[in-house]
């Protein structure tokens, strides 16, 4: 129901009161295709079928989510109503561009830590309203999504730090409070606030924005003294430092560059 929302509501924005194209009388049968003008890994096909059931469209795959595809591969052909087709061409396309777009950059950092065993995570930056959206194309590219929202993990970030005044007694109140999965994570930028959480309870600790020595210390006093906590490492992740990051021996990397910085690949329709 939600995908079916989302579509309805691109589809007005784009259409308005009516495709002007479609006022004329006549129309027939047609097959069109997306065709690849740039190499990437896809995703949006789940919403694409979506696509297909409400307006009564035909879709023949050639590609899944999150497999890749080179520049002059034919990823998809859509048949149906020519009126129909030729006004969903633009909101069709941009779904499978805003999605395989990211799904394309993830993947490349997803495979420059491939042999590390350590996780790549989303973060909260993400578009308004299009949150569900971008976060399933970061799984169409292989990288893990971190929470969906304020309702899912509690996260106490150094503003969130900044009201508590006895970090023990604060945790022993919420774990009364949040559901018994929910997990806590806390934000250090130093040992010092690192020690404070993992001895307050913490069950993650982010490791924000910290050098590579400094998170390495980290590392090494979780696993003398808190082997059950989680490491997450944050900020300032590039292509260029994420494999020296994921060496330190972390759990996880968090990056929403993965979502804000990704670049839209070249895909277009036609019609045959």
């Amino acid at each position: 129901m939600q995908k079916e929302q989302f579509i309805k509501d691109l589809i007005a924005e784009d259409v308005g009161r009516g495709d002007l194209f479609s006022r004329i009388s006549y129309a027939k049968p047609i097959r069109a295709y997306i065709i690849a003008k740039s190499d990437g890994v896809f995703a949006g096909r789940e919403y694409i079928e979506v696509f297909a059931k409400m307006y009564d469209l035909e879709v023949q795959w050639e590609v899944e989510d999150g497999q890749s595809f080179v520049c002059g591969e034919k990823l998809l052909y859509i048949s149906g109503d020519s009126k129909m087709i030729l006004s969903l061409e633009r909101s069709i396309l941009d779904i499978v561009l805003h999605a395989s777009s990211i799904a394309t950059l993830t993947a490349s950092y997803v495979e420059a830590i491939k042999d590390t065993g350590v996780k790549l995570l989303d973060t909260r930056k993400t578009r308004p309203l299009l949150r569900v959206f971008e976060k399933y194309a970061v799984r169409c590219g292989g990288g893990i999504n971190h929470r969906m929202g304020l309702d899912d993990c509690l996260m106490l970030k150094d503003t969130h730090l900044k009201t508590i005044d006895d970090l023990a007694s604060f945790i022993q109140e919420v774990r009364q409070k949040i559901p018994f999965t929910s997990k806590v994570e806390i934000e250090c930028e130093d040992m010092a606030m690192v020690k404070r959480a993992m001895m307050a309870g913490a069950d993650i600790v982010m490791c924000d924005n910290m050098s590579l020595e400094m998170t390495r210390e980290v590392v090494v006093f979780r696993d003398e003294h808190y082997p059950h906590i989680l490491l997450e490492a944050s900020g300032n992740v590039t292509l260029d430092t994420i494999k020296a990051l994921a060496k330190t021996g972390v759990d996880a990397i968090s990056s929403g560059s993965i979502i804000h910085q990704s670049r839209w690949i070249d895909l277009s329709m036609k019609v045959e």
